[in-house]
């Protein structure tokens, strides 16, 4: 390209890619005074000191390009030369939606003549330079999305700004206190960030404010008026806010945002109270201390809503306002105290356009038909609802039924809905077949749920090729027969629980060719043999959860089958950050054995790991190879025929959280390496043949003397039987422990949490605590082995 008196050039969307070189002849063009580089793919390069030679420069775009690295230290002076003295200096310049790294130059507070300031969307970090209160003549400022720190700078300097957006950051302390000089502020946004203390009172004085987005933060106290008659979106969810609504908010006019849900707001709020607000069209008040009056006039003006959620407001009946909301798309009064039968007026409510109805959570006992034709989601979960299942609209995704008392069989109407998603009948007293159509009716089930019924017959085995199954839930009904080989086809299917049912069937070795399995449940059936893996690709690669326990499985366990077992060895990944198995619809969940006790979780931590092949008839000794599970957190071989001695190698187990080995014929010494097991808050060796003094260290302290019972040659603490000097218990070293303690993911200390179990367990459990509703939290059910011969 030849040097020429170019002061434009926009090369935006033009299928550029890789780097810039610095000997680019684009570098030659001095007179460029905007430059338009932006979606182009400059496969993650870093941005060029050689930017800085255009000092006419006053629009600047690298957005949405793929660029890396820090912003160049030269990029902040870009002057105007003395000769060209009515020429403005940099006015725009826009960088977001790209991968730039570290902190903002504070020298970008020299481009005073700057109007425009995009850099969200990248990966900035660090505070954000005071020196921004310099530019006094920006207009948009949009940092958003990127990892910020501390506290945001003094912005009273920013007298023309009209957006302003740290959205998505991690700033904390309070909003700055002064902010009533920005009178030209249109739309601020600081939501998802660590803010705290009360809001402040100017920023709902500014005369031309809109839009306020506060929400996701850790905001408190009371909320001062609003004297503004400017607002129209006001969004202060996930908040820590309390006291009454201010009642100024029901004389804005001009609202048609309101979001206050997940604060303590407390007080009573009448449907008269909205009146006013005919512009009105998304509320949202749930999870707060309200209580929301139900009577309404309904000759007097009144929102007509597209989104409105009311969810925990302590509504004892259904709204009479709502007949007149013919236009509502969203609608939740899940987890109030709605009672009796959903009136037949209801249909009339967004007949057309309502598209997200959630009734969970209440004390519904009926309902004759679902008459919105083109719902997508139907959350009914946790009702008291009876007779057979509704007929559902063809339209809909989600269907969520569960733990209610619905009976008769399930509907063949089901498979008409080519498009859904997710599918849960669990908890209900449904009864016959499952419809052989259920395996290939619609493409995009993730989720079939029928655990929990009174289903009988075999499994469909009519599983489709190409399905997005992820999971499938089976668990206590009369099923039987074998398991259907159509299930190789779900290969995104990630859990598999046909646990406590009447299944007649070999190990299904061939599961092991689903590349997603993470849980396979399989326990109180009628399965029988060996377990075995054949082919190189059966591998169980990412399993984590394995259930064999209760069953008729025999023989040895094969060291092969332990080896393949690659997700217990390492959860890699997963280990940085606690997340569940489950998505924003739908939370799978799993029951887990302690000491005897079934104990359901009602979300599965990725981090979970665990291995119960209890009540079974397996024998041999115990593979040395399981050591190498190290991820492992739960262990139960309990009630089998297992000899030898208690491998060394179960001490290599640094995460373990429960292991119990009770019930078998194992001999010997228990080995001083179990005493090193500082995450172990439950063990059970009790009724074997072990010897020899018990090992002493930071956890084996703690055990109760009921789990070493039935061991006539065990001697020392907790035991009352002393040992002879020749077998004193042998002591685990402060240098070990410190060792193995600075590599445990968890502490033991906080075992308590999951009633004698470790923090993961613990954590599900007390998720499982704070999130049931009716009562179903901590169920602990019949022993397992007595409900093996129901």
């Amino acid at each position: 390209m030849a040097t020429g008196n170019v002061i434009s050039l926009d090369l935006s969307c033009s299928w550029l890619y890789g780097n810039i070189p610095s000997n680019t002849s684009l570098f030659h063009l001095l007179h460029l005074q905007t430059l338009n580089l932006s979606h182009n793919d400059f496969d993650y390069s870093e941005i060029s000191s050689g930017f800085s030679c255009f000092r006419n420069l006053t629009h600047f775009s690298l957005s949405d390009s793929y660029i890396n690295g820090k912003i160049p230290y030269e990029i902040s002076f870009l002057e105007l030369p003395d000769s060209i003295g009515n020429l403005k200096l940099l006015g725009r310049l826009m960088l977001g939606y790209s991968q730039f790294v570290g902190p903002i130059p504070a020298s970008l507070g020299n481009l005073t003549q700057l109007t425009l300031l995009h850099l969200m969307h990248n990966n900035f970090s660090g505070h954000i330079p005071s020196s921004l209160s310099n530019l006094v003549q920006l207009t948009y400022l949009d940092l958003s999305s990127n990892s910020f720190v501390g506290e945001i700078p003094d912005i009273v300097n920013l007298t023309q700004v009209s957006f302003f957006d740290l959205s998505n950051n991690q700033l904390a302390v309070p909003v700055p206190s002064h902010g009533s000089r920005l009178q030209n502020l249109v739309l601020i946004r600081l939501n998802n960030n660590s803010l705290s203390g009360t809001i402040p009172s100017w920023l709902f004085t500014l005369p031309l404010l809109e839009y306020v987005r506060l929400s996701d933060n850790q905001h408190s106290g009371h909320i001062d008026e609003f004297p503004s008659k400017s607002l129209q979106n006001i969004y202060l969810s996930n908040n820590r806010l309390q006291g009454s609504i201010p009642s100024s908010i029901f004389e804005l006019v001009n609202l048609t945002d309101l979001q206050l849900d997940s604060n303590n707001f407390s007080g009573i709020a009448e449907p008269y109270m909205f009146a006013k607000l005919i512009k009105l069209k998304n509320l949202y008040l749930s999870h707060n201390s309200l209580s929301l009056g139900t009577t309404f006039k309904i000759d007097i003006p009144f929102p007509k809503f597209s989104y409105l959620s009311l969810s925990a407001c302590n509504i004892s009946a259904f709204p009479s306002f709502l007949r007149t909301q013919d236009k509502l798309f969203y609608l939740d009064l899940s987890e109030n105290k709605i009672d009796g039968q959903i009136p037949s007026w209801i249909s009339e409510i967004g007949k057309d356009s309502l598209s997200y109805v959630n009734l969970s959570h209440n004390f519904i006992t009926k309902m004759k038909q679902i008459p919105w034709k083109n719902l997508g989601y139907l959350d009914l979960r946790s009702n008291l609802l009876q007779g057979p299942l509704p007929v559902p609209p063809s339209s809909l995704r989600v269907l969520l039924i569960s733990n209610n008392q619905f009976t008769g069989e399930i509907i063949h109407s089901i498979c008409d809905i080519i498009a859904l998603d997710v599918l849960d009948l669990s908890n209900n007293r449904l009864s016959g077949t499952i419809p052989e159509c259920i395996g290939n009716f619609s493409p995009w089930l993730s989720v079939l749920d029928l655990r929990n019924n009174r289903l009988n017959g075999s499994i469909p085995g009519t599983f489709a090729e190409s399905n997005w199954l992820r999971s499938l839930n089976l668990n206590n009904n009369e099923l039987e027969g074998a398991i259907p080989q159509s299930l190789v086809n779900c290969t995104k299917l990630e859990v598999l629980d046909i646990g406590n049912n009447k299944i007649n069937d070999v190990f299904p070795y061939w599961l092991g060719n689903l590349p997603e399995l993470r849980v396979l449940v399989l326990c109180s059936n009628k399965p029988r043999g060996p377990v075995r893996v054949f082919e190189p690709n059966e591998s169980f690669h990412k399993l984590r959860i394995l259930d064999l326990s209760i069953n008729n499985f025999s023989s040895y366990l094969p060291t092969r089958f332990f080896e393949k077992l690659n997700a217990m060895r390492n959860v890699g990944a997963d280990e940085g950050k606690l997340r569940y198995l489950g998505d924003e619809y739908y939370q799978d969940s799993v029951v887990v054995t302690l000491k005897g006790t079934e104990i359901e979780l009602q979300k599965i931590l990725t981090v979970f790991t665990t291995i119960d092949f209890s009540s079974n008839g397996f024998d041999g000794e115990i593979s040395q190879v399981i050591g190498k599970l190290h991820s492992l957190r739960l262990l139960n071989l309990t009630h089998n025929h297992f000899t030898g001695k208690i491998p060394s190698s179960l001490g290599n187990l640094a995460k373990l959280e429960s292991l119990d080995l009770s019930s078998n014929n194992l001999t010997g010494k228990i080995p001083k390496q179990l005493a090193s097991l500082t995450s172990l808050s439950v063990l059970n060796l009790s009724h074997n043949r072990l010897d020899g003094p018990i090992p002493q260290g930071p956890q084996f302290n703690t055990i109760q003397e009921d789990s070493y019972i039935g061991n006539l040659g065990l001697c020392g603490f907790p035991l009352t039987k002393k040992c002879g000097n020749d077998g004193a218990p042998t002591t685990f070293h402060e240098e070990e422990e410190e060792a193995e303690s600075s590599s445990s993911w968890f502490d033991w200390k906080f075992a308590k949490i999951g009633y004698g179990s470790g923090l993961v367990i613990g954590l599900s459990i007390g998720y499982m605590k704070r999130t049931m509703k009716l009562e179903k939290a901590n169920e602990i059910k019949t022993s397992r082995s007595n409900r093996k011969n129901k």
